[in-house]
């Protein structure tokens, strides 16, 4: 028995191989419990940061990560302290088949790291979002949002960074030197790009509008469905999907809908000169009393000129800031009424009739001059 435990298969006593086996499925068969357990740790000691978020959906986002780096990191390991087959060493472009093995290994391992890093940018982001709406803070979300991905693209450019140093020994800082040279020649080549991220700083910062909210900008209608790094996207009035860069949206003027305490309605009415000054009085004092109604919360009528075609008057009334359909709704009862006050007191729209009168030209008088 003894000599068989002692038998060298590729470099190694089978002693060795079982206890690496036996290592790495005691690790697989208690990743669960051990991760969830350093899940619980990890959550009390970020205790004030995670208050008000249930535990559950925490683990949630940790739990998977951290096994996966506990199982990597225990069989790597493991593995690690076997002998590399002298079999199985060979040369792929001058690289020994055992730095390319390694090389992966650390790869994997690090990108397993990362991905815990990610989970718990998530996990503040969450919590971030949770407080915002429990504060009433629903603009602050869309800014939450970017700012989660956006430490999410410093982390991977980091992790990148890490792998080239660790699996390829590659000398970091000799590339950050390197794109300090490169960086004018970069900046001019991405000049646009970068005013577009500056800009979208900007808008969560300053917060002139936010996902959900409708826009008019540049001739363009539609409510603002993503804020992104480098473009806004609008969902315009004929559901077509528009995508405006962020340096456009904070350079020109931006017209906030949402954001209007009133919807203005107007109506001019041109009236046919017949009118006399006594049924001006009554129409326009009886429009006034139209206004008063539903969702019309102020308003006024008035003769505003006198045209040598027509009486000018002018009806500007605002309702509260009640949604598009239900604005026209109001706007169609208020012509109507005013259609009907008009019919009930005789007054009549000018240009409603014409009157055109044809005149028969005279015959020429005789010519009865002496030739």
């Amino acid at each position: 028995m003894h000599s068989i435990w002692s038998t060298i298969v590729l470099s190694n006593p089978l002693r060795s191989y079982f206890i690496v086996a036996i290592t790495i499925l005691f690790i697989i068969a208690l990743k669960r419990v051990i991760s969830r357990l350093i899940g619980r740790l990890i959550f009390r000691l970020l205790g004030r940061i995670g208050a008000g978020i249930d535990r559950s959906a925490f683990l949630d986002l940790v739990v998977a990560p951290i096994g996966t780096f506990i199982v990597l990191f225990v069989s790597l390991t493991s593995i690690e302290k076997l002998h590399f087959p002298a079999g199985l060493e060979f040369d792929i472009y001058e690289v020994r088949s055992k730095t390319i093995i390694q090389s992966i290994a650390i790869i994997i391992l690090i990108s397993a790291f990362f991905w815990l890093l990610l989970r718990l940018v998530d996990f503040i982001a969450l919590v971030l979002r949770t407080k915002s709406r429990k504060d009433g803070s629903f603009r602050d979300i869309q800014m939450i949002v970017f700012i989660r991905d956006f430490l999410k693209a410093i982390l991977g450019i980091i992790g990148v960074l890490v792998i080239l140093n660790s699996a390829f020994h590659v000398d970091v800082s000799s590339i950050l030197a390197s794109l300090g040279l490169a960086g004018a020649a970069l900046a001019l080549a991405a000049k646009e790009s970068i005013e577009n991220l500056i800009a979208s700083f900007v808008i969560f910062f300053d917060k002139p509008f936010k996902s959900g909210d409708v826009l008019k900008v540049n001739n363009i209608s539609g409510t603002v469905e993503k804020i992104g790094l480098r473009s806004t996207r609008i969902r315009t009035d004929q559901k077509t999907y528009v995508t405006v860069p962020n340096k456009q949206m904070v350079d020109s003027v931006v017209d906030n809908l949402t954001l209007r305490t009133q919807r203005k309605g107007e109506l001019r009415l041109e009236l046919s000169l017949s009118t006399t000054a006594e049924q001006l009085d009554t129409a326009i004092a009886r429009i006034k009393k139209l206004l008063v109604k539903d969702n019309v919360e102020n308003g006024n009528a008035y003769l505003n000129d006198i045209s040598g075609t027509a009486f000018l008057v002018n009806v500007d009334y605002y309702t509260s800031p009640v949604p598009f359909d239900e604005f026209n709704a109001i706007k169609q009862r208020v012509n109507l009424d005013v259609l009907r006050l008009f019919a009930e007191l005789g007054i009549d729209i000018a240009g409603l009739s014409t009157t055109i009168n044809l005149a028969q030209p005279s015959p020429p008088e005789p010519d009865t001059s002496v030739r």
